[in-house]
């Protein structure tokens, strides 16, 4: 029988299936949902079905967050893990509004995210960071985050390269399948059941911390993320075929950005890697809707989720450093839920603004409020850091 490679266990191989193909169904997901909404009822209509999304799975999240501390992780993953096929499912047979919300609800279709991070389906992120932590050690955990944000970051972009093969809605019905394929692979994962305890205060201090970080940075990510994609469709009206090469070129740049999140961490740290990432990040797309340059436009559409991702591994490696292993899914559906709830908030008004055809203001708040969330990051976590 083969041996498989040094730190890679059976679990590690079982999760990873279950992501990759859970990546490929996000993918197509979410470059087909733009081109099977905007058409048929506008963008205000669209932002109004993200933000449901994303109020639906940041409590979705802090529920899976707690659930799996208490009910056991594999079995909180299998039953999250399904309503993304299902949601899919919905969204294909949908012919009018309630059917169309929701399935956009269940399935999680709230684009607040890469595809590498969980922008589709994002409530099985807590129990899913949470079951990487459990496997993995302590100081192998941001190369192992890192790893398996890159190869969901690549499924994904190959996701939305498979978009191009359907039109907007029969690629519901292959995200179905696909997600659906991903859950038979976690009925053999085996985990260690937890005893769950109450929070010390030490943790909700630091689960108080990264959730108003995670706010601010989910209220910027809400303003901007989800209408990526729409601003090249009512802009520069590219079509969906275009659209899905240009995700791919996107996700595949992300997917290869997070293999420089260790390294990066280990040069600047936590904090100075949030710091130099996300800033430039913020910086350009600043410029995006100035840009009278197609491919100017382009450029920054496919660096940026790079420069937002790279930094997510190093924020649940810090997370799951600073609490116990058995606060590790409370934690992260913390984390969650203050990210998902108020980029709500964002993706509400930009649906409304892109609605008006005032395109620059969301940019301009996301870069305002990003940099007001790297202040907090150094002085949260900098002398922490420092000290240990």
């Amino acid at each position: 029988m083969k041996t498989l490679p040094a730190g890679f266990s059976r679990r590690h191989r079982d999760l990873l299936a279950f992501r990759v193909l859970r990546s490929l169904a996000a993918g197509a997901a979410t470059i087909a949902f733009p081109y099977f909404v905007l058409p048929r009822y506008g963008a205000l209509t669209l932002g109004i079905l993200y933000a449901s999304a994303a109020v639906a799975t940041a409590a979705l999240g802090w529920a899976v967050g707690h659930i799996s501390d208490a009910w056991g992780r594999k079995k909180t993953l299998l039953a999250v893990g399904a309503l993304m096929p299902a949601g899919s499912l919905m969204v294909y047979a949908s012919r009018g509004l309630p059917l169309l919300f929701a399935g956009t609800i269940v399935a999680g279709i709230s684009a607040t995210g890469s595809l590498a991070g969980g922008g589709v389906g994002g409530a099985v992120q807590p129990v899913q960071s949470a079951v990487v932590a459990e496997i993995t050690p302590h100081e192998r955990r941001t190369f192992w985050f890192s790893a398996f944000a890159f190869t969901s970051g690549v499924s994904g972009a190959i996701g939305a390269l498979l978009a191009r093969l359907f039109d907007a809605r029969t690629a519901f019905l292959a995200a179905a399948a696909l997600s659906l394929l991903g859950v038979l692979f976690l009925l053999d994962l085996r985990l260690t059941r937890q005893k769950p305890a109450a929070l010390t205060e030490s943790s909700r201090a630091t689960i108080g911390r990264f959730a108003v970080t995670g706010a601010l940075n989910g209220l910027s990510q809400g303003l901007v993320v989800p209408f990526l994609i729409p601003f090249f469709v009512l802009v520069y009206h590219v079509p969906q075929s275009r659209m899905a090469v240009y995700g791919f070129g996107s996700g595949l740049a992300a997917a290869l950005a997070l293999l420089a999140s260790w390294p990066l961490e280990r040069r600047l740290g936590f904090v100075g890697g949030v710091a130099a990432s996300r800033g430039l990040g913020a910086a350009l797309l600043l410029l995006l809707p100035f840009s009278p340059w197609f491919p100017l436009a382009l450029a920054i559409f496919l660096v940026t989720p790079a420069l937002r991702v790279v930094s997510v591994p190093l924020q649940q490696s810090a997370l799951t450093a600073r609490v116990d292993e058995s606060e590790f899914g409370r934690a992260l559906g913390w984390s969650q839920v203050s990210r998902l709830g108020a980029s709500s908030l964002g993706t509400a008004l930009t649906g409304y603004l892109f609605d008006a055809a005032r395109f620059a203001a969301p940019f301009c708040a996301y870069a305002a409020i990003m940099g007001a969330n790297i202040a907090l990051y150094y002085r949260f976590f900098a002398r922490k850091e420092k000290l240990s």
